[in-house]
């Protein structure tokens, strides 16, 4: 049993330079994700001002002529795909797949923030209890400067995991809320795409 013990205790140990690693690398990652959440922030609030007044105005008559005079963007995907959309042969089918493609997008633009709401607190967790074990041992035998460090590091990784994950997942709830409204505005064009195809034929 002691020598199983010990096993697990270099394994755990030893996991704490990789940890701390991973946690440095992430906060980088977080750190340059404010940096394009900024970005796409003031493009956002841009863009959707000057469309809130468009999409108010569109019916399947001026659908078209709104849509394909509208400035766009290469950066914001709801204005990507509403120019696809415009450029998309006028069949149902390709409107379906253009929102199927534009959801898949969105999936893998949240993708980053997710991992670091749910990565950053596992890595600080995991760098917190790590150095828990050696401050123990050191408590026990009284050299205070080697608990001191440990527990030093111990609350280092969890302050920094903890904010990782908080990024993570502020950016994420934000996004969420853009990509849903950008979904409902896409439906909202198919439909009136839909009724002045109709009305062509």
């Amino acid at each position: 049993m002691d020598e199983i013990t010990k096993i697990l205790y270099w394994i755990s140990t030893g996991l704490l330079v990789p940890v701390i690693v991973l946690l440095l690398l992430f906060f980088g990652r977080a750190v340059i994700l404010i940096g394009t959440f900024y970005s796409m922030y003031m493009q956002k609030l841009k863009y959707n001002k000057h469309m809130r007044t468009v999409f108010d105005g569109l019916t399947h008559e001026n659908v078209r002529a709104e849509l394909n005079i509208t400035p766009g963007s290469d950066k914001l995907l709801s204005a990507i795909y509403i120019s696809k959309l415009m450029k998309s042969l006028p069949d149902e089918i390709y409107y379906e797949k253009a929102l199927s493609d534009f959801e898949i997008m969105c999936q893998k633009d949240l993708a980053g923030a997710q991992t670091l709401a749910k990565l950053g607190p596992i890595l600080g967790l995991m760098g917190t209890l790590i150095p828990m074990g050696p401050a123990l041992v050191g408590l026990a035998s009284g050299d205070i400067a080697s608990m001191a460090s440990n527990m030093q590091v111990a609350f280092a990784t969890t302050v920094i995991g903890l904010l990782i994950g908080a990024v993570g997942f502020i950016v994420l709830q934000v996004k969420r809320r853009w990509f849903a409204a950008d979904i409902n505005n896409l439906e909202f064009v198919v439909e009136l795409l839909k009724k002045d195809g109709i009305k062509g034929t």
